[in-house]
């Protein structure tokens, strides 16, 4: 097989062939939704609307044959008209950053935040009198010979209820204070010093203090470390005032605990200054609250102001003279002209660019149609299969013009690929092909007719799709396929980005769009599934899963008639081969096989091949034996769609008979009638159909026959096996059942072959190989051997005119 062959894209052999019947299909007029011709147009029609306003209007392309840092060939080149030139990203982005770095924070100022710390502190140091004045009373308890455990209880319930939350070593500093302040001094006879006091009073004010100095001088709720700015922005909502602030005379939570840690150790004792500490540390907080919202307003303000342009180009200035080096500077003034044009042309000359982009999308489209006009009209004139077509490259083009509008984000973001996969998958590599190159046309049309783009999404798409051309896992979606979409993407993407000395930030974003592209190709498979249910369409996947012989309805076949099991198996061996041999669905053809016999498990001894003792039909007439042998067909449908099988299926089960004869009853009828020989009537004995319509479905008509009636030769060899292969596709075509298939005599002729080769493999002779003690009678062994195995082949002996039987003469003796 060639290389082309393989890859699905070999032209068909004989393509002059006559197709048979073909004159009989173009006669039939169809009326259906699928085949309605102004449906197919409205289709069409839409198809190129939603294409025409995906296209960028009144967008003017600067001129496109030069590169940058590569001379400029073209001649000279002047300003038409006056015009700016407009900067760079990359200069916007740069003095974007520069005022979100230049513009301070803003802090939102408490104005009572004095006097809530205030209250605070009151609340907490009345809470610890209360508290001491327990603790004074069990102490007096205690010296007085009272109940101190009961008072020592009260007070460990009295600090559990207080707001105060102190360590156990700051009670400890505060009572001993307390004790040796205003205990001893109420039992003592002459009074301390005034000032020996307990300390909270003291202690209570420094906190105030301390609170109030910091308050004054802010207090921020960010880290200062984090805020890289000199200043910062302070807004009083109630006194509607903003003033603008150093950052190093403001301070931060942790700050100003280390503040009044110094504070009160310079002032007390180290414990009773841990005691003040934690006290301090519950009433302290913010007073200059960060606000994300009014910096980010502001930042945005500034923004907005920033201007898209620095400088203009003068009427008549030379933009760049032919051999000039396409500089980022002449680039960026050749964007603007065409910028500029954009924005000074007038309406003729708007409408002529665009025309321009009309004519070039009418242009794709004709080729893509007129392929599937005149290469996949199965493709073309189902209205079914065209809207699916088209939907899946809808979206690409719709995901295409919708990333072209937004600011910063690469073309490459968008899978492409998928659709070409999905279409190989459903139909052929060629049809998937065809996908890629009007796509990639067609997307690179909507990005600015960008060139490189175009070259890299054709060269991806394609060996994408070529990867699962005969995909047999799922596996393949989530490793092979979107590898090789990366790897040629990133392949042409790094060809010219070397070619123009292009920067390497621009190639690692290119690559980091292109790796979200190989990710995106991983919803492929859910895509596929959705289109199988919306489109009533079976994939190699679902043909795949059918194919297993443990599915329920095969292991019903196996177990309840094994004869027709091994019949559809050597049937769909052969169908699958000769498919394959031609073009054809060899997958498709094979399941069709499995699943076309299913109907005679309803009544399996009425068929030869399950048959080991006596023929059922001899209790019947031969009208109703018929009737038996043509319910299988019924049979098949019903348990077929009962077992949820697809349609596609379902149409091997219903035309391999077509409306072929069954001959042997009828013949039988006929000689049974005797004078009532008129009332047979041929239709009795006939296939209520319908006839094979695919390739596929040929091929088993042709294979179901041709192996039955092998099985019923005598003697078979080459010579007989080709004269029965000859004659049973001979009859079939001349008796119509393949009126309506695709199929050309030269496809038959390979079918013919194909059937011949596999055949004669299965019939091949055998050497006996001998007993042991065979000795002097080994040749009389030998030829009762040979004469019981030729006993195995006897049939009903026919005319030796009429030559090797049929299969209905086959499967119904």
């Amino acid at each position: 097989m060639s290389i082309l062959e393989k890859l699905g894209l070999a032209r068909k052999k004989n393509p002059g062939a006559p197709i048979i019947g073909e004159k009989k299909k173009k006669q039939e007029e169809s009326s259906t939704l699928q085949q309605n011709i102004y449906i197919r147009i409205a289709i069409i029609f839409g198809f190129f609307l939603l294409l025409v306003f995906s296209v960028p209007q009144a967008s003017f392309k600067e001129p496109s044959n030069y590169e940058l840092k590569e001379p400029w060939r073209a001649d000279d080149l002047t300003a038409p008209f006056n015009f700016p030139i407009q900067k760079t990203k990359e200069q916007i982005e740069s003095e974007k950053d520069a005022i979100r770095n230049s513009i301070p924070p803003i802090f939102h100022e408490e104005p009572n935040a004095d006097i809530s710390i205030k209250t605070r502190i009151d609340s907490l140091f009345s809470n610890l009198q209360s508290v001491m004045r327990v603790y004074e009373e069990w102490q007096l308890s205690e010296q007085s010979n009272g109940n101190p455990t009961q008072d020592s209880l009260e007070f460990i319930q009295a600090k559990r209820t207080s707001d105060l939350n102190l360590s156990e070593s700051s009670w400890q500093a505060l009572q001993e204070n307390y004790r040796l302040t205003e205990i001893e001094n109420s039992t003592v006879a002459t009074k301390t010093a005034p000032g020996n006091r307990f300390i909270a009073d003291n202690l209570k004010g420094s906190i105030t203090n301390i609170s109030s100095e910091l308050l004054d001088d802010g207090i921020i709720d960010r880290n200062k470390q984090e805020l890289s700015y000199d200043q910062i922005t302070v807004r009083n909502l109630r006194d509607r005032t903003e003033r603008t602030q150093n950052l190093a005379n403001v301070r931060d939570m942790q700050q100003a605990r280390d503040y009044a840690t110094y504070q009160l150790t310079q002032r007390y004792r180290e414990n009773i200054a841990g005691a003040g500490f934690e006290i301090f540390n519950q009433v302290i907080e913010p007073n200059l609250t960060y606000s994300a919202n009014d910096t980010e307003s502001r930042i945005q303000e500034a923004i907005s102001d920033i201007s898209k342009t620095k400088g203009i180009v003068a009427q008549g200035q030379v933009i760049i003279r032919r051999g000039d080096i396409v500089t980022q500077e002449k680039l960026n003034m050749l964007k603007s002209l065409a910028e500029a044009r954009s924005q000074n042309a007038s309406d003729l000359e708007r409408w002529l660019r665009y025309g321009g982009d009309v004519l070039a999308i009418i242009a794709i489209l004709s080729i893509f149609f007129f392929y599937l006009y005149l290469y996949r009209k199965s493709i073309f004139e189902d209205n079914a299969m065209l809207l699916l077509v088209i939907i899946a490259m809808s979206l690409i083009c719709v995901g295409s013009a919708v990333v072209y509008e937004l600011e910063n984000i690469s073309p490459y973001i968008v899978p492409v690929a998928i659709t070409p996969i999905i279409l190989t998958i459903i139909f052929d590599s060629r049809v998937g092909l065809l996908s890629t190159f009007t796509l990639a046309l067609l997307t690179g049309l909507i990005n600015g007719n960008n060139y490189e783009y175009v070259v890299a999404t054709t060269v991806a798409c394609s060996l994408g799709l070529f990867s699962v051309r005969d995909i047999k896992k799922r596996s393949q979606f989530f490793f092979t396929t979107p590898g090789i979409v990366f790897a040629c993407y990133a392949l042409v993407i790094l060809s010219f980005n070397m070619t123009a000395y292009q920067a390497g930030e621009e190639l690692l974003s290119d690559l980091f769009y292109v790796a979200i592209n190989a990710i995106f190709i991983l919803f492929t498979y859910p895509l596929i599934l959705l289109f199988e249910k919306s489109f009533n369409v079976t994939t190699d996947f679902t043909l795949i899963e059918l194919s297993d012989n443990n599915l329920p309805l095969l292991k019903q076949l196996m177990n309840r008639a094994p004869g027709t099991f091994h019949h559809s198996l050597q049937v769909a061996n052969m169908a699958e081969a000769a498919a394959s041999a031609i073009g054809a669905n060899g997958l498709l053809a094979r399941v069709g096989a499995l699943y076309h016999d299913v109907g005679k498990m309803e009544k399996p001894g009425y068929f030869t091949e399950n048959q080991t003792g006596s023929n059922e039909h001899e209790k019947l007439k031969p009208r109703m034996s018929a009737l038996v042998i043509k319910a299988h067909v019924s049979n098949g449908v019903k348990m077929a769609k009962e077992h949820g099988l697809p349609e596609v299926i379902i149409d091997f089960v219903k035309t391999h008979h077509g409306t072929s004869l069954i001959k042997y009853f009828f013949v039988k009828a006929k000689e049974n009638a005797d004078e009532e020989k008129d009332e047979i009537q041929e239709e009795d004995f006939r296939y209520d159909g319908p006839l094979p319509r695919t390739k596929e479905t040929g091929i088993l008509l042709l294979a179901d026959g041709v192996e039955a009636a092998s099985r019923a030769m005598k003697d078979p060899n080459y010579q007989k096996l080709e004269n029965l292969i000859n004659k049973m596709v001979d009859n079939r075509v001349y008796e119509g059942q393949l009126s309506k298939t695709p199929l050309t005599f030269q496809d038959l002729r390979v079918i013919k072959e194909t059937f011949l080769n596999i055949l004669v493999g299965i019939y091949h002779s055998r050497v006996e190989y001998p007993d042991k003690d065979q000795g002097q009678n080994g040749k009389e062994k030998k030829e009762e051997t040979a004469q019981d195995s030729n006993k195995n082949f006897e049939v009903k002996k026919e005319d030796s005119t009429e030559g090797p039987p049929t299969v209905d003469e086959y499967q119904n003796t």
